[in-house]
């Protein structure tokens, strides 16, 4: 009777360990499987060794990429020898939707979107099972973007082959309205082939998208974040006697040509741009609080989008005096992407609220089901809305009063903030500084905020950069 109990024992341990055992293999495949769904789908997709990514090329007429009023940006047709990528526009979209070609490979959105475009589903990527389509299909998803082309034509004429970039997005949902960098290049298949060697050997880097990829010192426009942290902290009524100069730390710092201000308090500060001012505000609120504001912002931080972004950095730890002279007027070490500069603008805008940027709009199977909808949330809650509300009004000063004049738009209040930032190459000729604008329109509802950098200008952001942000503007709303 004991033998028969202690082998019944032995029988459930056995068989208790054999269940534990095929648990912790399903977890393990579960986890396996997830793994790749979250981190790995993109990379399999844009694969060109993947068997089942081949099979879904030669079967599967590609699907169109239209604006958001439905016109047609990219679309394929059959050839003899299997399908051809068509980009109407030829560079317009190069730096937004990127290049699809069989010898090499895929970018930007023709990458990141590639399941949709054939059909398939990452599940699809990974298992080989068939999810939202059925077998045979020959048709890929649409995918519709945020961006009006009307916009995006223009902000090309306007950049006018300089290098640079025009962000233009929708502070209220994050849409973005256009997405121009300079240099770009003809994504179609004879002209990619033709000019390839010389475009990856070009010290242009034409295939870095300046908007997203892009890093720049934001210079002067970086004040309107020095600005909300004043404000946070009680500066705002603190007065300075700026003489046109000030020595930090044994370290001059100056205004543009030297120009003297008198007495200046926050908003007469940000109107005519004084870095004597936002030196002396970056020491007094210190390393802590300015790292904090960077941050609330967004720098420091990995940006979600439907394209890869690099991270905007304020790479500081411990601050000098005159660490934070510089960072105050946005100098330094500080380095963003246009795209994180029209955020900052859209959150000023959106009563302290970033909203995560959209390109996207939605995706649509040929049967007209929708995949993908708009989804709007709020990505950073950056300060107050009062103190957005007083930054508002500082802003809107700044282009009735002060350097940003050229942004003015007949009947409506427009916001915006000049900056002219210093780089690599102005320490040995300082007419190649970087020209920035940001602004957005109308003060009182905002529909659109932009953010324009040319590179190495030569000039101004209130003489370079404000003019294409006010025609970016006014078309807009003239739209609308």
């Amino acid at each position: 009777m004991n033998n028969k109990l202690e082998n019944s024992k032995l029988e459930n341990k056995r068989i208790i360990r054999v269940l534990i055992s095929l648990c912790v293999l399903f977890f393990i495949l579960i986890g396996y499987l997830t793994y790749f769904q979250l981190f790995q789908s993109n990379r399999l997709a844009s694969n060109p060794y993947n068997k089942r990514i081949l099979e879904a090329e030669n079967s599967t007429l590609r699907g169109s990429i239209y604006d958001r009023n439905g016109i047609v940006l990219a679309s394929s047709k059959k050839t003899k020898t299997g399908s051809v990528r068509i980009y109407p526009y030829d560079s317009l979209y190069s730096q937004v939707i990127g290049y699809n070609s069989r010898v090499y490979g895929k970018s930007l959105l023709e990458a990141s979107y590639n399941s949709y475009l054939l059909g398939i589903s990452e599940f699809d990527i990974v298992l080989g099972l068939k999810t939202h389509i059925g077998a045979g299909k020959s048709f890929g998803d649409a995918v519709y973007l945020s961006i009006d082309h009307k916009l995006q034509k223009l902000g090309e004429q306007l950049l006018n082959g300089r290098n640079g970039a025009v962000v233009a997005m929708d502070p209220k949902t994050g849409e973005i309205l256009a997405m121009v960098s300079n240099p770009s290049y003809n994504p179609n298949d004879n002209e990619l082939s033709y000019e390839w060697q010389s475009l990856v050997e070009s010290s242009n880097h034409p295939f870095v998208p300046r908007a997203t990829q892009g890093l720049y010192v934001p210079g002067s426009t970086y004040k309107v974040v020095t600005s909300a942290a004043a404000i946070e902290n009680g500066l705002e009524n603190l007065t300075f006697n700026d003489v046109g100069k000030v020595k930090i730390n044994g370290k001059w710092i100056r205004n543009q040509n030297q120009q003297a201000h008198g007495t200046l308090d926050l908003k007469g500060a940000l109107t005519v741009s004084s870095n004597v001012v936002f030196s002396q505000i970056g020491v007094k609120l210190g390393g802590e609080k300015m790292i904090n504001i960077a941050e609330r912002f967004g720098l420091n931080k990995s940006i979600i989008f439907d394209i890869p972004v690099k991270r905007s950095i304020f790479p500081y730890v411990n601050m000098g005096k005159t660490d934070l002279a510089a960072a105050g007027m946005g100098q330094g070490k500080i380095m963003v992407t246009p795209l994180e500069m029209a955020m900052i603008t859209s959150g000023i805008a959106n009563k302290g609220k970033i909203m995560k940027p959209v390109l996207v709009k939605s995706v649509l199977t040929s049967a007209g089901e929708e995949v993908i909808s708009l989804q709007t949330s709020v990505l950073f809650n950056t300060m107050k809305q009062g103190v957005a509300d007083k930054l508002k009004i500082m802003m809107q000063n700044v282009v009735e009063n002060g350097t940003g004049k050229n942004a003015k738009i007949y009947g409506i209040h427009v916001a915006g903030k000049t900056g002219t930032a210093e780089n690599e190459l102005t320490k040995e000729d300082p007419n190649k500084s970087h020209a920035w604008f940001i602004s957005f329109a109308p003060v009182e509802n905002p529909q659109i905020a932009v953010a324009v950098v040319i590179e190495y200008g030569g000039s101004t952001g209130g003489q370079l950069a404000a003019p294409i942000a006010q025609k970016i503007m006014a078309a807009y709303l003239g739209m609308h």
